[in-house]
């Protein structure tokens, strides 16, 4: 894995530690989301992907699989979180990014 150049080597650690997830699902999704994106992720989008992290882990499987939205999760409602970045984090963690021509 690529290190963030935002993020120290204790910092990525951290976060590799937490995308440890009781569901296999979400584990697969994780794993892949931090070995094509971790490193790349923005400022606004590693806070966004904190708080992700921080829910349980059927409310974040249903956030990244579209089945709510990210307005409907009410520990994130209000944490003044970058709407851009977290659409972004969720698109890349979905795995349907909009290819660039």
């Amino acid at each position: 894995m690529h290190i963030a150049k935002n993020m120290t080597d204790e910092e990525v650690r951290r976060l590799s530690w937490r995308c440890r997830r009781g569901l296999l699902e979400l584990d697969i999704i994780l794993q892949r989301f931090a070995e094509k994106h971790l490193a790349t992720l923005t400022a606004k989008e590693l806070v966004a992907f904190n708080n992700f992290l921080d829910l349980p882990d059927n409310e974040f499987l249903d956030l990244v699989t579209s089945r709510i939205k990210a307005s409907n999760v009410e520990e994130l409602k209000h944490k003044n979180l970058d709407a851009f970045a977290m659409q972004s984090v969720l698109v890349k963690l979905s795995g349907h990014e909009i290819r660039k021509n």
